[in-house]
Order: structure tokens, then sequence, then C-alpha cells
């Protein structure tokens, strides 16, 4: 582990440790409130650097397994830097007891966790969490409970509530929730990553085809996987499963130790953390963020949490000295690593919304639309307009060339002319398409895209709304208009390039295909193709809306 936590070290630029000899004390067995024990690691910083002194714990709770991965990227770094760390395998993995209920736990098991803790002699009353994705969902689940001994947070890539990133734009987020479920089964069944890596792309892919989604899980498995049949099952946005101990916005406010966020623009969970920062910044608190180049996979994305965590624990927890609260930024232009901004607020209050028109003959314009004939498409379930990059959990994420996605019949395309001058977006990007179809249930897609000279398009940021009746109103020509919420994001379009935005129906598998049918997403086969009416002119002026920062 010497040689890879160095790597880890220079990757991360991370400070210099304190001691590179850490004492491992393995499966303890952690009682919980219903007597099931959950397995833990205890890593323990010893040499002259820390002997004499007294070691705050860091808690890092997960279900990928209490070594490889979490013991590289969290438990050697943060112990060879003074921190005595606690990694625990949640419930149902890494043979702790029980069965993985995902989610649905983590907020009675993180509080009993804290209790065993503050039992323990070594314990000096200094406690911090740490770590990303699920990671950061146990520390949103115990934190409003933990108590006086919480003195800070680090999370990475996570929300306090998973639904709304499970459903995002009340559609479903197909390759993420099946991607995990095909993970967590070869955990569980102790297969190893190597089994995921040699057969799980290719299994995988055939899944994302067949219908219906209910048999998925077989498919991909052999077996049933409950949690995957709940998910389809409760898709309501007020079900109880989601929101009677899965779901912990309403802590949020009450958490009173210092938080400090990191994440990324192509993440998918973006638009809710930023919804929880905002959250604690309204109720007084004074939290930290740092929104990277990054998606939800990105080694970039470790280390800053790495480095960053690093500096907010030794400040609020070691006090050596002050980490002040601040909101950084990075500024994408694709071709560049992008500049840093510090910002007053998020979202920034400089910026102001600057308005773009579709038109007729695929223009892009400020001008609102002229009198014109709607644009036409018709959308096929059975050859579903496919996702290119954008907020995916593989490689695949992040911004990609967009052409051949943008030559299909079933992706309208609307261009401005070049840029004169810069244009700097930062902020929250809406869209609000004027959309009519034949069917009740389908989805409006739209994706934002800086066009270079070359003509290479990249995806800049982009979101999904599912249409069912009476979800978005029509009028007396069936005509919606319909309001699509982007991801945030913070990108520079340069002078000369273009901007360009897609109208179409869906991005599979990132969301799973609308069928068009309305039958239940579990059991739904019935495939109707839809034809599909982009409206432009002045009573239905589709637009999508930037936050354009001066400059």
């Amino acid at each position: 582990m010497s040689l890879a936590s160095r790597l880890i070290d220079r990757l991360a630029k991370l400070p210099p440790p304190l001691t590179r000899e850490v004492h491992v004390e393995r499966d303890q067995l952690v009682p919980m409130r219903d007597s099931v024990g959950l397995r833990t690691d205890v890593h323990t910083p010893r040499g002259k650097a820390v002997a004499a002194t007294a070691l705050p714990t860091v808690l890092v709770r997960t279900p990928y397994g209490r070594r490889g991965f979490a013991e590289l990227t969290a438990a050697t770094p943060l112990a060879q830097r003074g921190f005595r760390v606690v990694v625990q395998a949640v419930r149902g993995t890494d043979g702790s007891g029980g069965v993985l209920d995902p989610f649905g736990q983590e907020g009675a098991d993180g509080v009993d966790t804290v209790r065993w803790i503050e039992q323990q002699p070594w314990f000096d009353g200094r406690l911090a969490t740490f770590g990303a994705s699920y990671y950061g969902f146990t520390q949103w689940a115990l934190a409003r409970e933990a108590g006086a001994s919480l003195k800070a947070l680090c999370m990475q890539v996570t929300a306090s509530q998973f639904r709304d990133q499970t459903y995002a734009g009340e559609g479903y987020s197909l390759d993420a929730t099946l991607s995990w479920t095909q993970l967590m089964s070869i955990l569980v069944a102790k297969q190893g990553v190597l089994t995921l890596q040699l057969v799980g792309g290719r299994r995988r892919r055939e899944a994302f085809t067949q219908l219906p989604l209910a048999s998925l899980d077989r498919a991909l498995t052999g077996k049933t996987v409950d949690f995957w049949q709940a998910w389809l099952a409760h898709d309501a946005k007020d079900d109880p499963y989601w929101t009677a101990t899965r779901d912990h916005r309403s802590d949020v406010a009450h958490v009173a130790a210092p938080i400090q966020i990191v994440t990324g623009w192509f993440d998918i969970f973006l638009p809710w953390t930023l919804q929880d920062f905002q959250a604690l910044v309204a109720a007084g608190r004074r939290p930290r963020l740092y929104v990277g180049p990054f998606a939800h996979a990105d080694m970039g994305v470790m280390a800053a949490g790495l480095r960053e965590g690093i500096e907010w624990l030794r400040a609020h927890v070691l006090e050596e000295r002050d980490a002040a609260p601040s909101i950084r930024v990075t500024v994408m232009t694709h071709g560049t690593a992008g500049v840093e901004r510090e910002l007053a607020a998020w979202p920034p209050p400089g910026a102001r919304e600057r308005r773009l028109h579709l038109h007729p003959e695929g223009r892009l314009s400020e001008a609102p639309p002229p009198v014109s004939a709607p644009d036409r498409y018709r959308y096929d379930p059975a050859d579903p307009t496919p996702g290119v990059g954008g907020v995916l959990l593989g490689p695949e994420a992040g911004a990609k060339d967009n052409r051949a996605l943008e030559a299909r019949a079933d992706v309208r395309v609307y261009t401005s002319a070049p840029l004169e001058r810069d244009l700097e977006v930062v902020g929250p990007v809406r869209a609000e398409v004027f959309f009519s179809s034949s069917t009740s249930w389908t989805d409006v897609f739209v994706r934002l895209c800086d066009v270079q000279p070359s003509g290479r398009s990249f995806n800049v940021c982009d979101g999904l709304l599912r249409l069912t009746p009476g979800r978005v109103p029509q009028d007396e020509g069936g005509v919606m208009r319909v309001p699509v919420e982007l991801w945030p994001t913070a990108y520079r379009f340069p002078r000369g390039h273009r901007l360009r935005v897609q109208v179409s129906s869906g991005a599979h598998p990132r969301f799973v295909r609308n069928l068009g049918a309305g039958e239940p997403l579990a059991t739904g086969t019935r495939m109707v193709i839809a034809e599909q009416q982009v409206h432009h002119d002045p009573a239905r002026p589709s637009a999508i809306v930037l936050p354009v920062l001066a400059g």
C-alpha cells in the first residue's frame, strides 16, 4: 500500500504526511440496536509525529468494501495525516450482518456507530465524517442525530436524498441504477470487481435493450434483486418508501457542524447537491463548496475531495488554521483546463438571464421567432435516441462530440451565429419548449452544446422532463409549454464558437426510453411511435435561458 499511497499523494497533491506507519485493527463487530453486527476496521497512525497527540476520529461508511478503494482513497491518506479512521461496511456488505436495503438503514445504523465510537477508550471527543457518493449519503443520514461530538463533514458528489436522481426529470435513470445494481450484486456475491470489468459492460449493454424493466435484474445478475424491484415499484414522488427513511432534506438545515462539499458539473447528483448547499446557507450555516469539471467517477473528484477534505478537517477538527467558507467553481472551456472563479453566492448574483429563441431552419437567436410552422420529428422507442456523453457513471461521461447524434432524424438542432465575443455562462440553465405530441406519454430532452469552428459539437449541459397527462397544461391546440431544468454549469464559450441547442425525446440509456403507452414503469412493454412538434413562433417562443456573467 505504500507505493500506491504515494501515488495518491502525488495525484491529489496532498500535504506531506505526518507518518507512513498505520496500524489497522480489522473486523471489529459493531452492534446495532437490532443486534445486527457491522464489520469495522480502525486505522490508527503510528510514529513519533503522532504518538504523543490525541487523535480525532474520521468515520467512513461504505457499501463497497473496507479494503481496496476505501482504504487507498480515504483511510490511509487521512490516517497518515493524523486522524484515526473508522471504516465500516454498511449492512449486508463485506461481512456485515443483515441485508442491504439501499439508503433505508443508514440513519439508524450511522447513529448507532457514532454511539459506539463515543464509548471507545481511544475516542478524544472529536468526530468527523468523510466520503463520496453513497459514503456521502451516509453522512447526511446520521448528521442531525450525531450530537456534539460531530465537528465536521466532508462530502463529495452526493446529496441528502437519492430519489430525485433515480427519477431525474421524473423519468428513470437507467444507466446509473442498473450499473449500481450490477456492481452491488457482484460485491455482495464476493465475485470481485474483475468480474465487472471482464463481462459487466457487455451484459449491461444487452440488458439496456430488454423489456420489461422488472426483468433486467435477473437478466444481469441471474436473480431477483429486491431493491431494483422496489425502485421500479415506488416511482411516485411522495411514496413513503422514499420519504420515510431515505430522504434527509429536512435534516440539512439542522446540521450545525461545518460542511465542505466537492462536486462536478457532470455529476449525477449535482442539482440536488446545490439544493443542499443552498439550504445550509438559508439556515445561516457557512458551508464550503467547490465545483470542478468532473463526472461522478472521475479520479479528479477523488483527488479534489481528498485535498479539500484534509484542509477542512485540519481547520475544523485539528484547529490548525482557518479554512474560510467559500464558493469556488471551475469555468470550463472545451480543450482547456478551465479557470477557477470565486463566487459571492450560488447562484451567482451578478448573472443576468439571456434568452435564446429557437427559430425555423435550425437557427438560434436572441431575436423573437417569426411566424413559422413547427419542426417535426418521429420518436420510435424501438430505436430510441441514444445518449452521448454527459451525466453518466462510467468513462463515457463528460463532454463528447455530438455530431453523429445531431445527424439523426429524431434530433432537432438549433445553432447560433458565431460569437463576436466570449460568453461566460455560470448558474442554473433552463429551457421553455413549446411542444406537442401524438401521445400523452413522452419525454422532452434539451441539450446545450459548444460548436467549435471545426464543426465539432461538444455537450455542455442538458436535462429531461417526462410528460404524462396533466403534468404540463395544454392550450386549445394541444401545445404545452414544457419547462426543462438543465444541469447547472459554468462554461465559457469562446469568440468564434457557436451555441447549439438540441431538442429530442430521449437519451437512452441514461434515461430509460419512454415507450409512449403509459404502462407502469416496471412492467411496460408496448411501444407507441410518437409524432413530435417543436413550436417556434411569436405566440409560442421556445427558448433556452442562460445565466450570463458580464465581462
